[in-house]
């Protein structure tokens, strides 16, 4: 009895492809789902660029009766910042990064340079192309950056507006969705003589292994005290809430594709259980349980479902993969491998998976009814 309902989708071979199209798109779209959900929380950790323990915050601006004024701010001395993290206890890596607006040759306007000092590249910046820059003279630019002004990895591009124009070559392209691509990444000791007074620093840490952060803030907070700023902990700003935010919403979209493509599975075993509904009856007047009449209508699917199931995957792969890069053209960015191939062995295992769990939730209500089915009454149905 096994063997024939595993081949009972041979027996009705339009019905059973019809069940298997509405698994194969349930798998699919489970899958593009994931990744998408995947790839979204990953250009949200890029864009945050807040991979350290602990952040120093640069110092806000003086406020005046109608808001800030602009150019005042505490005179706070960078360099006795990063010396009071570096001397503090449980001090690993630090790098401090600057902002400063210059003009650039094709944009309006400005562009916000932020030079760092210190050696930033653990700092959470993912490069789509190229490499971090190693040293003065050298820059990574966000890919709306190198489409606005048409350059490419290896041109120069002067940065102007300053007490001297800065040439800068660019060597690598950075994944950055914010401010419209307007950002220079570059070292600070290239602008000391253009803007020597770089006082909008804040300064990012990473603690020594086992080091805990809320002591080293509280004990940070004690020596930077008399110098009127703030360390806190960091991560705040890597878009957590919104990562959350988007896993739930994957998983409610998941589940309303799992319960549409198992009702396209339902309709197909509804009309298959009842044109067996004398065969069901004899089989319970020779003795078979409840439990087994379950086990027989859902073994019917389990050979579609698997086979759905695994071709479903890949077709969803492969419209993540068309997907997510067109959309990112969209908005001028080009993402790195690593928010493109988002899927590991248990990120295509569970949806394969899933074309099995789609073919047994659309059977479970047509075995549950073949079930209570009275035996009389069954034998009775021509």
């Amino acid at each position: 009895m096994c063997i024939r309902d595993r081949a009972r989708p041979f027996a009705r071979p339009g019905r059973a492809l019809a069940m298997g199209t509405a698994i194969l798109f349930g798998a699919a779209a489970v899958t593009f789902t994931v990744g998408m959900g995947a790839s979204l929380g990953e250009v949200m950790k890029a864009r945050a660029h807040d991979a350290a323990d602990v952040v120093v915050p640069a110092p806000p601006p003086d406020f005046g009766p109608r808001g800030p004024v602009p150019g005042k701010r505490p005179a706070v001395d960078p360099a006795a910042v990063a010396t009071a993290v570096g001397a503090a206890a449980g001090t690993g890596k630090h790098y401090s990064a600057s902002t400063v607006r210059a003009a650039v040759s094709g944009l309006s306007g400005t562009v916000d340079v932020v030079a760092f000092t210190g050696d930033a590249s653990w700092g959470g910046y993912t490069m789509v192309a190229g490499r971090w820059f190693a040293g003065p003279g050298e820059a990574v630019v966000p890919t709306a950056f190198l489409a606005a002004t048409g350059t490419r990895i290896g041109d120069t591009v002067t940065l102007s507006g300053l007490a001297e124009p800065v040439p800068v070559r660019i060597v690598g392209e950075v994944l950055d969705p914010r401010k419209e691509g307007r950002q220079v990444f570059t070292v600070a000791s290239r602008l000391t003589s253009a803007h020597p007074d770089l006082t909008e620093t804040s300064h990012h840490i990473a603690v020594e292994p086992g080091t805990d952060v809320t002591r080293y803030v509280e004990a940070l907070n004690r020596d930077l005290a008399p110098l009127e700023v703030t360390a806190r902990a960091g991560g705040r700003e890597s878009g957590g809430d919104m990562v959350d935010t988007l896993n739930a919403l994957s998983a409610i979209l998941t589940l309303l594709l799992v319960a549409v493509a198992a009702l396209g599975v339902l309709n197909g075993v509804l009309l298959d259980t009842r044109e067996r509904v004398r065969e069901i009856g004899v089989h319970k007047a020779l003795g078979m349980t409840p439990r087994g009449t379950v086990a027989m209508v859902i073994t019917s699917v389990v050979v579609t479902g698997l086979v759905a199931g695994v071709l479903g995957v890949p077709l969803g792969v492969a419209l993540h993969g068309r997907v997510v890069p067109a959309m990112g053209d969209s908005v001028e960015l080009r993402f790195p491998d690593s928010v493109i191939a988002v899927y590991g062995a248990a990120e295509l295992l569970l949806p394969a998976l899933g074309g099995l769990l789609i073919a047994v939730l659309g059977a479970l209500l047509p075995a549950g009814w073949a079930a209570r089915a009275r035996t009389a009454t069954a034998l009775r149905t021509e």
